[in-house]
């Protein structure tokens, strides 16, 4: 039977598709590397990598596998912290990903609450969109991921739980004050990420036309800083503007069309206790 030093090796090599790469992360000599993928293959009875020119290539069920490893080893190393941290919450680690309108207002102040209340507990922070947020959920190199979501956004599968967290209102943004979308249906706009922009779509088209979405950008300084300079019209929501503010720039409320934010966790219940007590932060940091 495989072992979980073999799962990690493989999760490595997949990652990097290099056996030198991934000996070079974990700190093992390529030999070595190279004997438990090849114990590994003996143990599954599959073969898991293909040598391609001078390189390697993880086969079919070497890509089935490597992914499952992934999340085996993730969930491993997060139990292993979590333990420790059981004991009075003195140590232990989060692993959060949030996208950059919640991680520049509203958790840095979840931060200083955790950090007030549990000093012992570290927080590790990466930036990133909600689908990617969910995949590393799911692979256990996460512990919470934060992720907004519009109403025809397709429903998260099974295992992820979700804590809502807040409606964030959408707004309208131009150099006039109070105009609506209706007005700038000749106008050029201004897309943001894959999400919002989709979303952009659909608030343009219920106003009877569809945008035509000159530049795009995910920078919330870059997209009002276009608006200023009349490179066109945009939307973005409240947490964005609450980062940041041109004075320059007007924005107008639109009703009924707020993203929903949620605080995400994967797998069943209860949260470990360092998660828990970062939610906890995170929810009087909304209040």
């Amino acid at each position: 039977m495989f072992n979980l030093t073999q799962l990690a090796v493989l999760a490595a090599v997949g990652r990097h598709g290099s056996v030198t790469e991934a000996a070079k992360e974990l700190h093992y000599t390529q030999p070595a590397v190279s004997h438990h993928l090849a114990r590994l293959e003996a143990a599954t009875g599959a073969k898991l990598i293909q040598k391609v020119g001078r390189g390697i290539r993880l086969t079919p069920e070497g890509e089935l596998l490597a992914a499952r490893a992934a999340e085996i080893v993730g969930r491993v190393d997060a139990a292993a912290t979590e333990l420790a941290a059981q004991v009075g919450l003195r140590s232990g680690r989060v692993r959060l990903a949030g996208f950059q309108s919640i991680l520049s207002t509203i958790v840095p102040e979840a931060a200083s609450a955790l950090a007030h209340a549990h000093p012992g507990i570290g927080l590790h922070v990466v930036d990133e969109h909600p689908v990617e947020a969910l995949r590393m959920l799911r692979a256990g190199q996460l512990d919470v991921a934060l992720i907004f979501r519009y109403a025809d956004t397709p429903r998260e599968e099974d295992g992820f739980r979700l804590v809502h967290l807040l409606d964030d209102p959408i707004y309208l943004v131009t150099t006039k004050p109070g105009q609506t979308v209706a007005e700038h249906r000749d106008s050029q706009w201004i897309g943001g990420c894959v999400r919002c922009q989709d979303e952009l779509v659909t608030i343009c088209r219920q106003a009877g036309f569809t945008p035509r979405i000159s530049v795009v950008s995910d920078d919330m300084v870059v997209m009002q800083a276009l608006v200023a300079a009349h490179m066109g019209v945009t939307t973005l929501p409240g947490l964005a503007l609450r980062a940041h503010r041109r004075p320059d720039i007007h924005t107008t409320e639109l009703p009924d069309t707020p993203r929903k934010i949620y605080a995400v966790t994967y797998g069943d219940p209860p949260d470990p206790p360092a998660t828990a007590a970062f939610l906890r932060a995170l929810q009087v940091s909304i209040a």
